[in-house]
């Protein structure tokens, strides 16, 4: 595997120094002062991509250039947004760059409940606890139709809950839902992200889908043309939140996904944390089955819960079997004769980083220096073993 790590830019805590200290080679970033749905310049594009090259790393992976949410809801001026998407597509390949990351999904992207979850061994992680999101939804949002959305159990759980918070438990659930991260949405307010999600109303599952496919199949032959390769990245948590559609959270989904349009430019970035949350997904299978399709990887591990509930574990450990998934990629890229980027995710907030109040959630270096070094140290045995 190629092995990669996201970058949030000069303000990130995290440097390309201490990437390139980490071992990677390539780094996962994107224009993330450039406004979602305008064109992202060749000038701008250069400017980080001469940064990254100085630094002696490479530009692997854009991740994201987002989706605006009038394409996702074929609303206002949504055909000039798709064509400012083409027009960005053709930059970053004319500038050297081919690989796109991006989402479908409605208004939030990753949600948690927590963003420092305290783990046993004084290190924290990011957590979604059914229940909580439940307190969030019904008792400090309010939104309507929440009976529809939750057993009674877990209302009744979450009224009991509600009961005992405190007022600064209560900001910081709604802090940790509503924060938004670079590139994707800035943080929200209560009334706003209202507005928002009223505007996916009567929007279903297969309307959404219907809107993805449209925008795949304006925008694919575009990215064929110039040699780029677009990889969704599935929906997380891999369930219905808030009253909003997830289309990309099963094998099903990606089935439909790759039927949407033939191309080698229409992919999947293969999220073993997003998917992985859904049980009923075989993630070494899911590998076999989509390999020509696998564009990009996220490794993570998340250990589920039996309401639902996750939080995010340590690479090698959670609820998939880390090791068959790699040697899953291990020889789907031996029988493709490729490597496909790579990038350790979510890693847990731990040692000096503790004291570190700037960094993003889930994205602290020495986290996820632990979490590459699993991965480099599982990848190199099972090459050894195989070949």
């Amino acid at each position: 595997m190629e092995q990669t790590f996201r970058w949030f830019g000069e303000t990130d805590t995290v440097k390309l120094s201490d990437i390139k200290q980490a071992g990677a080679t390539g780094v996962v970033t994107a224009l993330h002062h450039i406004k979602n749905g305008e064109i992202w310049e060749k000038e701008e594009i250069l400017k980080v991509k001469n940064n990254i090259e100085s630094s002696g790393l490479t530009w692997s992976f854009i991740e994201s250039i987002p989706i605006h949410e009038n394409i996702k809801l074929q609303t206002g001026d949504y055909l000039q947004r798709i064509a400012n998407y083409k027009q960005s597509i053709k930059n970053v390949a004319e500038c050297g760059i081919k690989n796109i990351c991006y989402n479908f999904m409605p208004v939030l992207d990753w949600t948690r409940t927590h963003l420092y979850w305290k783990l046993n061994d004084g290190s924290t992680a990011l957590r979604f606890d059914k229940v909580e999101m439940a307190v969030f939804e019904c008792f400090i949002m309010k939104r309507q139709g929440i009976e529809n959305s939750y057993t009674s159990d877990i209302i009744e759980k979450a009224k009991i809950r509600f009961s005992k918070m405190s007022s600064e438990e209560k900001q910081r659930l709604e802090d940790s839902i509503l924060k938004g991260l670079p590139g994707t949405v800035d943080d929200l307010t209560i009334p706003i992200f209202k507005e928002m999600i009223a505007q996916y109303n009567g929007v279903s599952h297969q309307t959404l889908k219907a809107n993805l496919s449209y925008f795949l199949n304006e925008v694919i032959p575009v990215a064929e043309e110039n040699g780029v390769k677009m990889a969704i990245h599935p929906d997380d948590p891999p369930f219905d939140i808030m009253g909003l559609p997830r289309i990309i959270k099963s094998e099903k989904d990606l089935d439909d996904l790759v039927g949407f349009i033939d191309s080698p430019s229409n992919g999947i970035t293969f999220c073993t944390g997003s998917l992985g949350a859904n049980p009923e997904n075989n993630l070494p299978k899911m590998i076999e089955k989509f390999g020509d399709k696998i564009h990009f990887l996220h490794l993570r591990n998340v250990k589920r819960e039996a309401d639902g509930s996750f939080y995010e574990d340590n690479h090698l450990d959670g609820s998939s079997d880390m090791y068959e998934i790699v040697k899953a990629v291990v020889t789907l890229e031996n029988k493709r004769g490729v490597q496909i980027p790579m990038r350790p995710d979510h890693g847990h907030q731990m040692l000096n980083d503790l004291e570190n109040d700037k960094a993003y959630a889930g994205y602290t270096a020495i986290g996820r220096l632990r979490g590459l070094a699993e991965l480099r140290g599982l990848e190199l045995g099972i090459k050894k073993s195989l070949f």
